[in-house]
């Protein structure tokens, strides 16, 4: 995480694009661990949930996108699915535990011929990119028609008394989490990241613009987490 960020700010643009990747092959070594104690391993269950919704028959390619350390290749393959996984940062691959295929690359910009998977999955990514109708369209272009998107990302609880204390925990008690098992500044940017987001209606907006018409929008543990899928229109 690159010193000069300024708390009291949001990057944006190339400055955004490259703060994360930066901020990314820092925390790698500890991201896991972080993950499990800041949300009390419901992370794993989120991550279950996406898999499990994005319905696919054993075998089908599926690629990961923002795949960090590899936890969703894992639950991917647990369900007989054939992951492939990209991430921009190469601190974050090189810690990955699944053991799937790697590719370091942008994940607006994929390496992939067009309609040439049968999915795609990703989990807490949304808010680090650039340019999220891109990546919806990127999304499209790689998958098969009929094939299935899933993405995860935090969420803003709905209900005032969740969100008042969900504001209190992610904001004042992780970031002193993130001091004490990794950085301080990352941790610091990760909650507040999350006002990248558009409202939930408008991301589903996106995603149907981009060729996904039966999207939807899952609320999960009280909202705060959000997950959506939606199926590649067919001709």
């Amino acid at each position: 995480m690159p010193s000069s960020w300024d708390s009291t700010s949001l990057p944006e643009g190339v400055e955004k694009s490259q703060m994360v990747r930066g901020m990314f092959d820092a925390i790698a070594p500890r991201y896991d661990l972080v993950n499990r104690i800041m949300t009390f391993r419901l992370d794993t269950r989120w991550r279950r949930r996406a898999v499990r919704d994005l319905a696919l028959p054993p075998q089908s390619v599926v690629l990961d996108l923002a795949a960090g350390t590899g936890d969703l290749c894992v639950d991917l393959r647990r369900a007989q699915l054939t992951p492939i996984a990209f991430d921009l940062s190469f601190g974050m691959l090189s810690n990955d535990h699944s053991g799937a295929p790697r590719v370091q690359a942008d994940i607006l910009r994929l390496p992939i011929p067009s309609q040439s998977v049968d999915g795609v999955i990703c989990g807490f990514a949304l808010r680090n990119l650039v340019d999220l109708e891109k990546f919806f369209a990127e999304c499209a272009r790689v998958i098969r028609p009929g094939g299935r998107v899933a993405l995860l990302d935090v969420g803003i609880p709905h209900n005032r008394l969740i969100r008042f204390g969900n504001n209190i925990y992610f904001g004042k008690i992780v970031p002193r989490i993130g001091a004490i098992f990794s950085d301080a500044a990352a941790y610091r940017y990760l909650p507040r990241s999350v006002a990248y987001l558009p409202e939930r209606t408008a991301l589903v907006a996106m995603l149907k613009k981009a060729g996904f018409a039966d999207a939807t929008h899952t609320q999960l543990s009280g909202g705060l987490t959000q997950l959506m899928v939606g199926t590649k229109n067919t001709p």
